[in-house]
């Protein structure tokens, strides 16, 4: 039976599903903790002080880019999804993997209250499609340990908007 709203269980009490405008405080709280912890861990350049901004949430829940990760009804992460083209993703030093179509997460964060956040989300992306790519700043050292754990190869470096740099990663589900 197909869900239209998005939602996947991915365990008993764990759902992701499409966020919606009311969600936008929550999902704003939980970027603002993430914020915090960034600086804390050595990370403060990444995320600065009001990004990401309240225009580029609203945004993504316009578009249907947003979900939110509940346990048992509350909010505990927040990530966007968009399979398509990339645009920070055109120029890369270095070299993507392959050149099908792929699938970018982005803005990923957690309240901090529940464990394995990433991982949660990267199952339910690549149900989706199974080429992700994904990037985060240097001095995201917990990012990158997340990422390289979970199979992903680094591929070079990519520049967002702001013209800083980003290293990037992508992961391939062979088929079987």
């Amino acid at each position: 039976m197909e869900n239209n709203d998005h939602s996947k269980d991915v365990e008993k009490s764990i759902k992701i599903r499409t966020a919606k405008r009311c969600d936008f405080a929550a999902v704003m709280d939980i970027y603002r903790y993430a914020r915090e912890q960034m600086r804390i861990s050595g990370n403060p350049n990444q995320w600065y002080d009001k990004y990401p901004e309240a225009e580029t949430i609203i945004n993504d829940i316009a578009c249907n880019n947003s979900y939110v990760i509940e346990r048992d009804g509350v909010i505990c992460g927040v990530f966007s999804f968009i399979i398509g083209l990339e645009p920070t993703y055109a120029k890369i030093e270095g070299g993507w993997k392959n050149d099908e179509e792929y699938g970018t997460i982005h803005r990923i964060a957690s309240n901090g209250q529940e464990k394995g956040i990433f991982d949660i989300c990267l199952e339910f992306c690549l149900g989706k499609i199974s080429n992700i790519r994904i990037d985060t700043h240097q001095d995201n050292k917990i990012m990158q340990h997340l990422i390289l754990k979970n199979g992903f190869k680094e591929c070079g470096i990519i520049h967002v908007a702001d013209g800083s740099p980003r290293i990037a990663y992508q992961k391939i589900l062979s088929r079987a």
